[in-house]
């Protein structure tokens, strides 16, 4: 809701599979994606984004309650740009959003 009221354009996905499928008929700037959805969870989504399209300039924002220091290498190991703990300071996320 926050970032449409900023107007941003968005599609919701609820798990795994879903956010592929939105992915595949959306050509996004930025994917937050939450680590531990169902079905394939963040760290798949996100490399099967990064396979399927090589050197697209997509920012990737891990959005996950998950914030040891291991849980952020395996994010940008996974190809994530950015790695956010819940609850995410809306300040911290549009800051990221206008890089």
């Amino acid at each position: 809701m926050l970032l449409r009221v900023d107007g941003h354009e968005v599609a919701i996905a609820h798990d795994g599979s879903a956010a592929l499928a939105a992915f595949g008929g959306f050509a996004p700037d930025v994917i937050l994606l939450d680590i531990g959805m169902p079905g394939p969870n963040g760290y798949e989504v996100a490399q099967k984004i990064r396979h399927s399209r090589p050197g697209a300039q997509i920012k990737l924002i891990a959005i996950t309650g998950w914030g040891q220091e291991s849980d952020k290498e395996r994010a940008f190991a996974a190809g994530f740009d950015h790695h956010l703990t819940k609850p995410v300071d809306p300040r911290q996320l549009n800051a990221l959003l206008e890089l």
